[in-house]
């Protein structure tokens, strides 16, 4: 398990790297949003300790961030808050933070802590098989059918179809396909995500009437009984 620590001050952030790593994890420590934004966009932590007092751009806001795109919304996330800063802690939690940690706190608070979210928000079994109707998507051979016809799509057509039928329903913008399917480091512009759907639409055939364009926001997967 990976926890990574975003925290500005350096003897603090350290000791909880430390100890993470003594306890069996593996960490990485953050001292502003600049950072860990970066790293965020080639790989992905377990868990998130995050510091509300932040130069720049504060943990709220990045907890804010977080919450809102498809690929990390899941991910959870430990607010570390100054005593009495209860509208922070409110706050913090009703964006959707998992727990807190009121400072100053010791280090084996914070790894139980840490231990209590991670089996609370452990995972269910990732499904290998996403249906929408006859149109069926097998992650494990990487093959899609509609109506038991064999689909070929390219890796990027596959991914956004994977993010469709992962969350039905769901209108994503352009901004949060691209940056999900091609990276925040990719340089191009959103209308590449609309070339994309299109080929995709013609390819799905019937099936894909149900990628359906969101005037003013972007596109979603609606699923017809």
């Amino acid at each position: 398990m990976t926890i990574w620590c975003v925290e500005d001050d350096a003897s603090i952030r350290d000791i909880e790297v430390y100890t993470l790593h003594s306890t069996d994890f593996q960490a990485k420590g953050f001292s502003d949003a600049d950072s860990f934004r970066n790293a965020l966009s080639t790989e992905k932590p377990d868990l998130i300790i995050l510091d509300i007092m932040l130069p720049g751009e504060d943990g709220v806001e990045l907890l804010k961030f977080l919450k809102e795109r498809p690929d990390t919304c899941q991910i959870p996330v430990i607010m570390a808050t100054a005593k009495g800063m209860e509208y922070d802690k409110i706050r913090s939690l009703d964006l959707g933070a998992d727990d807190y940690l009121v400072k100053p706190f010791g280090m084996m608070e914070m790894v139980s802590r840490v231990k209590a979210v991670l089996r609370r928000c452990k995972p269910a079994d990732i499904q290998r098989i996403l249906r929408a109707g006859g149109l069926v998507m097998n992650l494990e051979e990487h093959t899609v059918t509609a109506d038991g016809e064999r689909i070929q799509l390219t890796l990027k057509e596959f991914a956004l179809l994977r993010l469709f039928l992962s969350h039905p329903g769901m209108a994503f913008t352009r901004d949060q396909l691209f940056n999900d399917i091609w990276g925040t480091d990719y340089v191009g512009e959103t209308r590449t995500v609309d070339m994309h759907i299109r080929t995709l639409r013609g390819k799905l055939g019937d099936y894909g009437k149900m990628i359906e364009t969101v005037r003013g926001v972007g596109y979603r997967l609606e699923v017809r009984e």
